[in-house]
């Protein structure tokens, strides 16, 4: 079966999608359309921008959603049995599976970009990447520090992220090298995504969510909060608003999508990151890039 998988927030680079801007007559439409709906030219600062630039959270999911989305549109033999996206890429996935319309999915994002934005002014808080230690193992420290720090993202076998309050994280780091890690580095973030800490987003976000319309997709979704496949428009958008303060559970995902018959994963969108992650987590996964 096809799997189609599509990254989330780091996988920007400047000059993202501007050829599928000049030698795509479709590409062109949407990427004006997304600078009419957005309000400013995101095409400019993604063809031309800094790193700075596309660095800002307003620009850099907005970005990433765009470029996965038209690549999508633009494939020849676009027929996917299965999608998931890493937290960002979500929206991303359920653009391409029919669940949510173009338009509505970057307004979505655009939202929850900002919303994010918004919760990481509040307080200090911060993400951490661990290496080398076992998912219950860090699960475990996380629980025994003061303050708010959980598992944010389960990308593969010994690398997870954790999140939350910046002295939080910074005594989990010390405490998870002291029980065996073999890095815990703090991630250049705006805040802690995947955590407590981003309640008010999840709030602002949800209300936006609750007046989009979702379709029945023309598959399912295995979404980062359940980790299962998902076809049920009321569930995907449950899951959808809890997304931005549970953790993304992408290892148990990729297994989920490998035991339900996937034999193809194909990455959409920037970068390589998730077809690394899907060979450690099963070194017998097929993986390609769009």
């Amino acid at each position: 079966m096809k799997a189609y998988v599509f990254p989330g927030q780091g996988a920007q680079f400047t000059g993202m999608g501007k050829d599928l801007y000049e030698n795509s007559p479709l590409a062109k439409e949407l990427f004006e359309k997304a600078n009419e709906i957005l309000g400013f030219r995101i095409t400019d600062i993604m063809f031309e921008g800094t790193a700075e630039e596309l660095k800002e959270t307003k620009v850099t999911q907005p970005a990433v959603f765009l470029h996965s989305v038209i690549l999508a549109k633009n494939l020849e033999d676009f027929k996917p049995e299965m999608v998931a996206g890493h937290s960002l890429g979500e929206f991303s996935a359920l653009v391409a599976n029919g669940a949510l319309s173009f338009e509505d999915g970057l307004k979505l994002v655009s939202q929850r970009a900002l919303a994010m934005q918004k919760a990481c002014e509040i307080k200090p808080s911060t993400m951490a990447a661990v290496l080398g230690l076992a998912d219950n193992i860090v699960e475990e420290v996380c629980a025994s520090i003061d303050g708010v720090v959980v598992a944010a993202n389960y990308n593969c076998p010994g690398q997870l992220v954790i999140s939350g309050e910046t002295s939080a994280v910074e005594k989990a780091c010390e405490a998870m090298k002291a029980a065996g890690a073999k890095r815990a580095l703090l991630l250049p973030v705006g805040g802690a995504f995947h955590s407590p800490m981003m309640e008010p987003a999840r709030e602002e976000l949800a209300a936006a969510i609750e007046a989009t319309t979702f379709s029945t997709p023309i598959c399912p979704v295995y979404q980062n909060v359940t980790a299962t496949a998902v076809s049920d428009a009321n569930e995907i958008k449950k899951n959808l608003i809890i997304q931005l303060t549970a953790p993304v559970r992408w290892t148990q995902s990729v297994q989920q999508m490998i035991s339900d018959g996937a034999t193809l994963f194909t990455e959409v969108g920037p970068g390589k990151v998730l077809a690394g992650l899907i060979g450690k987590i099963d070194k017998e996964a097929v993986t390609a890039n769009a």
